[in-house]
């Protein structure tokens, strides 16, 4: 029970395959309703597919969990229908700061540059963002969200799954055409079908203590190494909505779990680090170890993993559930081209390409940061404090300083969905960048580039710089046509004005330029001029076609 939250019950209702229904075979059937398969199942939903999505519990995660959603995840949740409520009840920031002992040696700006509708971070505990995501959810009738259904045994086969799933009214299966799990770390479904999942696990304990204060510390991530409220370890603060904050105490391999979430032991370290004067009361104690490991292939089958059933890293970084909803932004629109014809199955291998090199990068940076954060050698902390000691008077040293490098989205410019570039361009508005935003005016009306092109996210973009005339050739999958126009130029009702010249900036867009992007907002192809047989090719080639 928390002081600051109710958990909600959902309605488990008995299931209709148990009061005589015949038995259907569905398209997609999800497993886990926590953020990424609730994400995965607006985005099916929202392109027309019917979904069923399972979850052995009846409410939102117990505890805040994760805390800091990235301007690309929020971007996304935009096209999912609940960013703006998320930003609404979270705490924006874009400043971190790092300390040793007591000095400032090192800070960063998330956002440097304007012209971005959303900010570099939020905070909010995950039990709030799990039931926004149910909220939207259940305002699309083609989600079938059911409670209390634990799936107990996965019978996979050459075109389809059949899901054996237990109730409070009894046991029964249904067929599936895809199964997409999503069911955590521990991932039942994985270890049933004896997956591999190969990485690191860091000998390293910390405590989480979400503490509930009036504090005026501004709304800035802070992380110390060595504090002398903490000799010798490290300790995160950051504030959360209804005036919660997260504070995390490194603790040591050798610390006892159950011993050190007692609040005997926890209200000292909290003191030590407050003060005596300030009042605060326990939310929620939690221990931890981490670990950065993945499973080789993300797609088996008809079986797709996705957020941490596939993938698990630190928390250093909020790469975690960040990474896990980009995991459900590139299944949705691919797993759709499959299921309705459009694309040949081999665009869901390049699912697992495309997000298992996301997991190599956050992997890669989550390793660093906790090599960091918690040298396991003595050599290696003299090092770390070298650079610390360093990172006070001198600008190199602080480029090394890593108290864990802040999730942003990956740059597929490997993918095998790309088009290489022909023309020349500055920029990294290359094939394979997600999209920069921007903003625009439609219609006389201020808005963002982004949300323009996620008005048509279920199909492919073409964003076109100038007014010369496009006449889209007999294409495998339906194109969206989006102007841009100069400031000082003459516009039709729905092209995109670039009112501060940002848009033309960012992407290189001179008269005649033409983006093809992705219905994820990737960019798959850019040329100088329109070509309709370039266009026809590059699109096959996204879709696997070719």
């Amino acid at each position: 029970m928390l002081s600051t939250y109710t958990y909600p019950k959902f309605e488990y209702r008995t299931p209709p395959e148990l009061n005589g229904k015949p038995k259907q075979r569905h398209p997609v059937v999800i497993i886990g309703a926590g953020p990424v398969g609730l994400a995965t199942a607006i985005d099916l939903a929202q392109q027309g597919l019917q979904v069923i999505l399972l979850d052995d519990d009846d409410s939102v995660s117990v505890g805040s969990r994760g805390v800091c959603y990235a301007k690309r995840t929020l971007e996304v949740l935009d096209r999912l229908g609940c960013g703006q409520a998320l930003v609404d009840k979270g705490v924006t920031w874009n400043v971190g700061r790092t300390f040793f002992d007591t000095e400032e040696v090192f800070n960063f700006d998330l956002l440097p540059d304007a012209g971005h509708e959303r900010p570099g971070m939020i905070n909010l505990q995950q039990y709030y963002l799990e039931e926004f995501l149910v909220k939207r959810a259940t305002q699309l009738a083609a989600i079938d969200i059911r409670w209390k259904h634990k799936v107990s045994k996965i019978e996979p086969s050459k075109d389809g799954v059949i899901v054996v799933i237990d109730t409070p009214d009894g046991s029964f299966s249904i067929d599936a055409d895809w199964l997409v799990v999503a069911d955590g770390a521990r991932s039942p479904v994985r270890r049933q079908l004896g997956l591999e999942i190969d990485g690191k696990v860091f000998q390293d304990r910390f405590l989480i203590a979400d503490v509930v204060m009036k504090a005026d510390f501004p709304a800035e991530r802070w992380f110390w190494f060595d504090p002398p409220f903490h000799r010798n370890q490290s300790v995160l603060l950051h504030r959360q909505a209804d005036s919660v904050w997260r504070i995390d105490f490194q603790l040591g391999w050798d610390a006892d779990p159950e011993e050190e979430k007692k609040p005997e032991n926890v209200i000292p370290r909290i003191r030590a680090m407050l003060g005596d004067e300030r009042e605060f009361e326990l939310e929620w104690v939690s221990v931890y170890t981490f670990q950065c490991r993945r499973m080789q292939k993300f797609r088996h089958g008809r079986i797709l993993f996705a957020g941490d059933s596939a993938h698990q890293v630190s928390p250093f970084g909020a790469r975690g559930g960040n990474s896990g909803i980009q995991d459900a932004d590139n299944l949705g629109w691919k797993l759709r081209a499959v299921v309705e014809g459009i694309a040949s199955e081999r665009l869901l291998d390049s699912y697992s390409d495309e997000r298992g090199y996301a997991a190599d990068e956050n992997l890669q940076n989550s390793t660093r940061s906790t090599d960091f954060i918690t040298p396991k050698s003595s050599t290696s902390k003299i090092f770390r404090n070298a650079v610390l000691d360093l990172a006070r008077e001198h600008a190199f040293a602080r480029s090394l300083v890593n108290s864990g490098r802040l999730s942003v989205p990956a740059f597929l410019t490997e993918s095998q969905l790309n088009t290489s570039d022909t023309d020349l361009f500055e920029g990294w508005m290359m094939p394979g960048a997600p999209m920069d935003d921007a903003p625009v005016q439609v219609n006389g009306l201020d808005t963002w580039l982004l949300r323009q092109v996620s008005n048509a996210s279920h199909e492919f973009t073409l964003l076109v710089f100038g007014t010369n005339a496009i006449d889209l050739p007999e294409l495998p999958w339906k194109v969206s046509v989006l102007r841009v126009i100069q400031r000082d130029g003459l516009s039709n009702p729905g092209d995109v004005v670039d009112t501060e010249g940002l848009v033309a900036r960012r992407y290189d867009g001179r008269s005649g330029t033409v983006y093809l992007l992705r219905p994820d907002q990737h960019v798959a192809a850019r040329w100088r001029n329109f070509d309709a047989t370039a266009l026809r090719n590059a699109l096959s080639k996204a879709l696997c076609l070719i």
